[in-house]
């Protein structure tokens, strides 16, 4: 049994889907077990509990009689210093159940000093997990290529907006190939705890993105560019981030990840956009 937090959410719902694939029990540990997504994987077998990321007491319950569990936390509901406060709860409550194997999802450059708040929480979070000494794995992934299904109204205008140069290449990744890492991490425990895994499946442009949904979405797609200055004035935190990603970018050895997970068939952007379904884009008047 591998107990899963965050099992109704993207990353979270990614590693159960890979997880169940590969033939393991799954406990999903959710805010309300009467929802529709909840119900959903007790339908497919997954065991649901109720819990709260920020209790210690109901994760410590709900990891009693894991082998291993994964953990998400997120600061885009109550903040980066919230996260934090989940990110010890979990830590907290893996020690008590005496958890085997801890992977804790963080984002790729977490460790390098960003300065963006949301990369910074995370950072915070590795250090207490550090300090616990629990035997753990950091899973750190880029950006995801489903973040841009956040912009379908814009796909249906014909555009596709992003705050980063349309020849800048942007590492990112497939959420079932982060769920795949994740299920193979669990399955070697001794090769992984006490290490950071980095993930990134592809590094296409915007340009080059825009043309692999006008290709799938089957009518003409064109890049724009959003200024920094008019991410920052909506949003410090995501100012910060595009401006990293703008100017510095990840650093994913991606050669590298694919020697350590040979058995994963990594998704690139054009094959994971051509799986999607898009509104047929209006020409551009």
């Amino acid at each position: 049994m591998i107990t899963v937090l965050g099992a109704t959410g993207g990353q979270g719902g990614a590693v159960t889907r890979a997880l169940l694939d590969s033939g393991h029990g799954v406990r999903a540990v959710v805010r309300d077990p009467a929802h529709p997504r909840a119900q959903r994987l007790a339908q497919q077998g997954v065991d649901v509990v109720a819990g709260d990321l920020s209790d210690a007491a109901s994760l410590a319950a709900a990891f009693d009689g894991s082998s291993a569990a994964f953990a998400v936390t997120t600061p885009f509901e109550s903040g980066t210093d919230a996260e934090v406060r989940q990110g010890a709860a979990i830590i907290e409550a893996a020690g008590r159940a005496g958890l085997a194997h801890l992977v804790l999802a963080s984002v790729a450059s977490a460790d390098r000093s960003t300065g963006i708040p949301h990369f910074e929480s995370k950072a915070r979070i590795e250090g207490k997990l550090t300090e616990a000494g629990l035997p753990a794995t950091v899973v750190a992934p880029t950006y995801f290529f489903e973040n841009t299904l956040g912009g379908l109204d814009e796909i249906a205008e014909g555009l596709l907006s992003l705050a980063v140069p349309g020849d800048t290449p942007l590492q990112q990744v497939a959420r079932r190939d982060l769920g795949a890492v994740v299920a193979a991490v669990l399955a070697d425990p001794g090769r992984w705890i006490g290490r950071r895994v980095e993930v990134a499946g592809d590094a296409p442009t915007p340009r080059q993105m825009a043309a692999a949904i006008s290709s799938a979405a089957g009518g003409p797609v064109e890049y724009r560019h959003v200024p920094l200055d008019t991410v920052r004035q909506a949003s410090a935190d995501m100012g910060a981030m595009f401006t990293f990603l703008a100017e510095t970018g990840y650093d994913v050895d991606l050669a590298a990840l694919r020697a350590d997970f040979p058995g994963i068939a990594w998704t690139s952007f054009a094959a994971w956009a051509a799986d999607q379904r898009w509104p047929r884009p209006r020409p551009l008047g």
